[in-house]
């Protein structure tokens, strides 16, 4: 037991490292954003900080009229731009005369840029990370066609509505199903159907308008997967130490049965174990064309604790039992392909958004924080996936700042659309009370949020 605490710790310690390191770079390359524009057009910045530091900061040094620092808390980060409305709410340096080194004397049009400086350097940030992604590492793409046992539903609401394991999903809402990556996706943002060919006929099945509420449901109560390419019942590795070695599996061996149960493919294995933690189950394989009968322990987790083959796409491409495509980019074609990949997870996650807001969806279940962040990392390190998570991060930060909120950069950049269309600036006043309740509102949605991750606020 101890043992699997440390496993589970070390993975945790891994998913968290990169959470810290990824956020750590957007927040820096975003803040640069405003640093950089704000001195071209000769402002005054007087703080450029990673994570907040209120009453202390860890570290801090000053170059030039700037103080450089890192804040104990990890909520973002900052800038501080002489003569602008900001979280550092500074009344006092408001009420003295606009200097020409302050944001506010600066006009509108160069203020706007400022503002949208960081929103602009996530997008750039995006891009050329998902640039050398490809250019690294190629894309790579499963088509939905090439899953020679088609999928298997490990969730009891996509079972609900229709599916069954050994389906091939044809369409959703009508588009045309081209890469299996993307098909979850397509499945949460789904409100109409989704169309599959089981025996050799098409067959439409309707998708609830609360789909992806439910999803979520599913995976708070540990669901890891939802669907995965269907895969054979043959073992690839019994660690030798484990129950199900003494009990006689071996590598390479093929369950055929279980109690009274035919087995062929794994999916079938873990229906059956379902119910059985803690229990004894008679097992036949198939080893070197014999069926030997044998007597094994299920645990805890309703597993008989062996690695089944197929335990990636690398080695089921390999088995024939997919095909993946990789398509490799030169430096020069990849920045294209990224402009439209980033341009792809922006539409993704507008649409989330979108059903987000709809409280019928019940989408607003998922909304998560830092352990939600998390959780979408790898369990162990790997460069790509840290790489590829980072800049879709970079997106969603560029969309969630550009969102018209006093204290978010989209609150900014609309107070100076207001003023450079009526040709009048928002009182000053005004702009601090919007700026003080923009700030307790984001602050109740990060405590919603992060409840939601921990205690299911949602539900």
């Amino acid at each position: 037991m101890m043992h699997l605490l440390a496993i589970d710790w070390a993975v945790v310690g891994v998913k968290v490292g990169q959470l810290i390191l990824a956020l750590s770079i957007l927040v820096i390359l975003h803040e640069f954003g405003h640093f950089i524009t704000a001195r071209w057009f000769g402002c005054r910045v007087e703080k450029f900080y990673l994570f907040f530091d209120p009453w202390f900061s860890l570290f801090k040094k000053k170059v030039g009229d700037t103080e450089y620092g890192v804040g104990w808390l990890p909520l973002g980060g900052y800038v501080k731009i002489s003569g602008m409305i900001d979280e550092s709410m500074d009344k006092e340096a408001m009420k003295q005369p606009a200097q020409s080194w302050e944001f506010r004397s600066k006009p509108a049009w160069q203020r706007l840029i400022i503002m949208l400086g960081g929103i602009i350097m996530n997008v750039i940030v995006a891009i050329v990370v998902y640039a050398m992604v490809l250019f690294i590492w190629g894309d790579k793409k499963i088509p939905g066609s090439s899953l020679k046992y088609g999928i298997a539903v490990t969730d009891s609401t996509l079972y609900k509505i229709g599916l069954r394991s050994g389906d091939k999903i044809i369409s959703i809402d009508g588009k045309k199903v081209t890469d299996f990556e993307h098909l979850l996706k397509s499945i949460l943002l789904s409100d109409d159907k989704i169309t599959i060919e089981r025996d050799q006929q098409n067959i439409d099945l309707k998708v609830p308008v609360d789909l992806l509420g439910q999803l979520i449901e599913s995976k708070k109560q540990g669901k890891i997967s939802l669907i995965e390419p269907r895969k054979p019942s043959i073992i690839f590795y019994v660690p030798d130490t484990s129950a199900a070695y003494k009990a006689g599996l071996r590598d390479n061996d093929k369950i055929v049965q279980i109690d009274s149960v035919p087995i062929v493919y794994h999916d079938d294995i873990v229906n059956t174990l379902k119910g059985k933690a803690g229990q004894q189950v008679h097992l036949t394989v198939s080893r070197n064309d014999s069926l030997i009968s044998l007597t094994a322990p299920v645990n805890a987790e309703a597993k008989l604790g062996f690695i089944p083959f197929g335990y990636d796409y690398f080695q089921m491409d390999s088995l024939g039992w997919l095909k993946m495509e990789i398509t490799k980019y030169s430096i020069l074609s990849a920045f294209p392909a990224a402009v439209a990949k980033a341009g792809g997870d922006l539409s993704f996650y507008v649409a989330q958004f979108k059903k987000m807001g709809n409280y019928k969806t019940g989408a607003y279940k998922g909304m998560g924080g830092f352990k939600g962040i998390a959780n979408a990392f790898p369990g162990v390190w790997n460069w790509e996936s840290f790489w590829s998570m980072t800049a879709f991060l970079s997106i969603v930060l560029a969309f969630m700042n550009l969102l018209p909120i006093p204290a978010l950069d989209g609150g900014h950049v609309m107070f100076t659309l207001y003023e450079m269309i009526t040709r009048r600036k928002p009182n000053e006043k005004f702009l601090e009370y919007a700026q003080m309740a923009g700030m307790i509102f984001l602050l109740l949605l990060m405590l919603y949020a992060n409840g939601n991750d921990w205690f299911g606020w949602g539900k």
